[in-house]
């Protein structure tokens, strides 16, 4: 079933409404598009219903107008009577009333069985993981296995970023050389961190003892992965993305946030 976000409900409901302020006659709307606004609204992931206490609850009133004037028609059918007229009037068309309400809310967001990521303290970074986590989630429950494992590589690079960042230079500096020395870097890596790659985060991150020994051996199956975005490699590499790739890559997301949770 394809995912339905506000955005989609509110386009759906401005091409069968009225202009704003105007006389609507939901005679003139129909059973058939009233129903289906209901039934789009329902279909809407809870998660993505941000909205003020106000505006739910105008959203609310406007999906009992609509249910109550799909009652009360439906009562007159089996009455075998002519439907009974219903008109509304600028902010009380149930129809306006539902779709300024979904024009406030996101079309992503995070699920709520999401990590909270309460490790990370600016909130504006810890936000903007915890979306792309969400999208994860979404990408692998609908088998999507390219974007779950490009994505999974992705926020296990930004994790690693950021915990590495929480280090002292002098500490990374002597990472890097017990990682060259050890065989697990040939090159000294960029000097700006930001430039990194997700197997330079990975050997330094482990060498600093940031994330554990299970956790980088899961998330080196995984660093040839992120790669796959880019045209041609994974016809080079001989790979593709399949269900294998994706749960590897997101495991070793996984395993990073577990070992970063307090």
């Amino acid at each position: 079933m394809p995912r339905v976000v506000p955005s989609q409900v509110a386009q759906f409901i401005a091409t069968i409404r009225s202009e704003p302020g105007a006389g609507v006659n939901m005679n003139n709307v129909g059973l058939d598009r009233l129903s289906a606004v209901l039934d789009l609204v329902s279909q809407i992931p809870s998660e993505l219903l941000t909205m003020k206490n106000e505006t739910y609850n105008s959203f609310i009133l406007g999906k009992a107008r609509i249910t109550a004037i799909i009652g009360t028609w439906v009562s007159n059918q089996t009455a075998n009577a002519q439907l009974q007229r219903i008109d509304f009037h600028g902010p009380q068309n149930p129809l306006k009333m539902i779709h300024d309400a979904l024009a406030e809310c996101p079309d992503e967001a995070p699920t709520p069985r999401t990590a909270e990521l309460s490790f990370i303290s600016d909130p504006e970074l810890r936000a903007n993981l915890r979306s792309d986590i969400g999208a994860i989630e979404r990408a692998l429950s609908n088998g999507e296995w390219k974007a779950a494992t490009v994505l999974a590589g992705s926020a296990a690079e930004a994790l690693l970023l950021w915990a590495l960042k929480q280090r002292r230079p002098a500490d990374i500096t002597s990472a890097i050389a017990a990682a060259k020395t050890g065989g697990e870097l040939t090159t000294v890596p960029n000097g700006n961190l930001d430039r990194w790659n997700l197997h330079e985060y990975i050997e330094v991150a482990a060498k600093l003892g940031v994330i554990k020994p299970n956790t980088a051996k899961q998330t080196r199956l995984a660093r040839d992965f992120r790669n796959f975005i880019h045209p041609g490699v994974a016809e080079r590499l001989g790979e593709r993305c399949d269900r294998a790739t994706a749960l590897s890559a997101v495991a070793g997301m996984e395993h990073i946030v577990r070992d970063f949770t307090p």
